[in-house]
């Protein structure tokens, strides 16, 4: 069976650098992953990618109404049933963009479940760079998703491929190192074969409760 990747790229702007630093990261995760399935003669990876840009207005629906249009849901979904999420934001005032947060506010929150998840950020100097530990970071160990060790941030003068600030290394080698990790969580997982309906009952419930003998 498949494996099934999702990117979620909250750039504003189109092109954006968000959703380029999310193709990066998604062809490195992809290449990884593809090299460890080969080795072990598994299945392939199928990769969406989920541009909230397009969803601005299915969001705001669904926060004033808490009805998900049918669009919203098929990407509520796909994130909700991924193997591996690739999370990619732009940060404003030290922080990811109210259109990052929205979309993760209207998914369950137990979706998310055991779901590893690489994170990733642009903005427009190396200062916003601690927004992914401070901010992004504990959104998803809130959502208790399995975050990986290598967060990938992204200035404007990074894209020049360059030393990143602590001088140990550039962008493409962040992105490969990111991609190996999620490409690792991503072959073993099993989250897309076993789909818990959310609205299930408990197994133990029994309905002759609710209808007390007279």
């Amino acid at each position: 069976m498949s494996k099934k990747l999702v990117v979620v790229s909250a750039g504003l702007s189109q092109p954006s650098s968000t959703r380029l630093l999310a193709d990066r990261l998604a062809e490195a995760t992809l290449a990884e992953a593809n090299l460890a399935e080969a080795d072990a003669g598994g299945a392939s990876v199928d990769l969406e990618v989920i541009e909230l840009r397009d969803l601005a207005q299915d969001i705001t629906n669904n926060l004033l109404t808490g009805f998900a249009s049918p669009k919203l849901q098929r990407a509520i979904d796909a994130v909700s049933r991924a193997d591996g999420l690739i999370a990619v934001t732009p940060i404003f005032t030290a922080s990811y963009s109210g259109l990052f947060k929205s979309f993760f506010d209207v998914i369950d929150n137990a979706a998310l479940t055991g779901l590893p998840v690489l994170i990733a950020a642009t903005g427009g100097t190396s200062r916003h760079s601690l927004a992914l530990d401070h901010a992004v970071r504990p959104l998803f160990s809130y959502l208790r998703a399995i975050v990986l060790p290598t967060a990938v941030f992204a200035a404007s003068e990074d894209w020049g491929g360059g030393a990143d600030v602590s001088g140990t290394a550039s962008l493409p080698d962040r992105i490969r190192r990111a991609g190996r990790e999620l490409a690792a969580q991503l072959v073993v997982s099993t989250r897309s074969e076993e789909v818990v309906d959310p609205f299930a009952l408990d197994a133990s419930f029994d309905p002759s409760g609710l209808f007390p003998a007279r």
